[in-house]
């Protein structure tokens, strides 16, 4: 990956599947590897209601058999329902009871997995620092305890952390390798999931082909491992790229029911959130301001009710350019954008400032360029990432 002129390029594996180079073929059904225990049977596709009704109940028993290695495998699945339910505080207690009753057992491995499980919540509600330092430790016990899928999870967790703060630079390279060791496992579950964050990359650096491209072998490669998760998000994806590529709306908009239809029936409350937020700006770019309005509206009450604050903020950035383009007092704008801007900067998202300059510059309140990405980048966000901090 390389900096020219201020803008980073996403460069790697991905430009060689762009001009149409053949990658290995990913096979299987995808599994998810945080049900364990006598929870292993469950499909990565079931209702997460479900999930935590079997997890709480396998936990009761573990707990009265004294079995602390299965308490810790039964919690961790109690609390990776509660945190894609939303239910943060519920999901909070979970994961640190399943890593007293790991540390209790002396298992590596599921102390492992309940940092990730930490890990993954702190990026969620927007600790940032908090969620290097738990997927960090998550990281390095896996590669203690010899368990690859863990370590791999944990470093596609600091990952996925450096790239939404923008920092591609950092860790375009970890996604590519992460994603090339996904291939060599056949792990359907954890390619999409690389192939989502790159194709993220290059959207947000304004490579809508090589974007494009990207998550349509995302959704190919889920549709064929029955990763329904994998395929919403990666719908997701293509919906906004068609929308800001091509400006096809509708096939944006068909695109994001199909997705929600999946985060409804797997109860997934932050994707849901997170496709209402993406029709809103469908919406919003095709100039349909009203209707734009509500669905940030909508977007914002979800992310507002399972305290997600990066989310929050986002809808709120939406829904302001909405009110703005409806006619809202410029100086109420103006004091919003400013609000939020801080509101960003104290999550970590350090290319906020850059987001909300170019939504007053869009909004006529101030010169510069136009705002066309949720999210850009800024080279040196996360430079702990590339000084040994995995």
């Amino acid at each position: 990956m390389t900096t020219t002129s201020g803008t980073t390029e996403v460069r790697g594996q991905t430009e060689g599947r762009a001009a149409g180079q053949a990658e290995p073929v990913v096979r299987g059904k995808a599994f998810a590897p945080e049900y364990q225990g006598a929870l292993g049977s469950l499909s990565v596709n079931s209702s997460l209601t479900d999930v935590l009704a079997k997890g709480i109940e396998e936990l009761h028993a573990a707990e009265k058999a004294g079995q602390w290695g299965e308490m810790a495998r039964c919690g961790l699945a109690v609390a990776e329902a509660y945190r894609r339910l939303g239910r943060i505080a519920e999901a909070d207690l979970a994961w640190k009871a399943s890593y007293r009753a790991a540390r209790s057992g002396e298992d590596t491995g599921a102390m492992a997995w309940a940092l990730w499980s930490g890990g993954t919540l702190a990026r969620q509600r927007g600790a940032l620092p908090l969620a290097y330092r738990l997927l960090g430790l998550a990281a390095e016990l896996g590669e203690r305890g010899g368990d690859v899928v863990v370590r791999g999870y944990s470093l596609a967790g600091l990952a996925e952390t450096g790239r939404i703060q923008g920092d591609y630079r950092a860790v375009g390279e970890l996604h590519e390798k992460l994603l090339a060791e996904a291939r060599r496992r056949g792990e359907a579950r954890h390619t999409v999931w690389a192939l989502e964050g790159i194709a993220q990359m290059h959207r947000n650096t304004g490579s809508y082909d090589t974007a494009l491209a990207l998550f349509e072998e995302a959704a190919e490669t889920a549709g064929a491992a029955d990763d329904h998760r994998g395929r919403a998000w990666a719908l997701r994806g293509i919906a906004d790229v068609v929308s800001v590529r091509d400006g096809d709306t509708e096939r944006a908009l068909t695109l994001l029911a199909e997705a929600e239809i999946t985060c409804r029936s797997m109860e997934l409350s932050s994707a849901l959130a997170y496709n209402h937020k993406m029709r809103a700006n469908v919406l919003y770019r095709a100039g349909r301001y009203e209707e734009a309005r509500d669905g940030y509206a909508q977007a914002l009450a979800e992310f507002d009710a399972m305290n997600e604050p990066r989310g929050s903020a986002l809808a709120r950035l939406g829904l302001t350019k909405a009110r703005a383009r409806l006619g809202r007092d410029s100086a109420e704008t103006a004091t919003e954008l400013a609000e939020l801007r801080d509101v960003l900067d104290r999550i970590g998202l350090r290319h906020a400032r850059d987001m909300v300059d170019r939504a007053t510059t869009e909004l006529g309140l101030e010169p510069g360029s136009d705002m066309d990405s949720e999210s850009g980048p800024e080279p040196g966000a996360v430079s702990g990432l590339r000084q040994g901090a995995l």
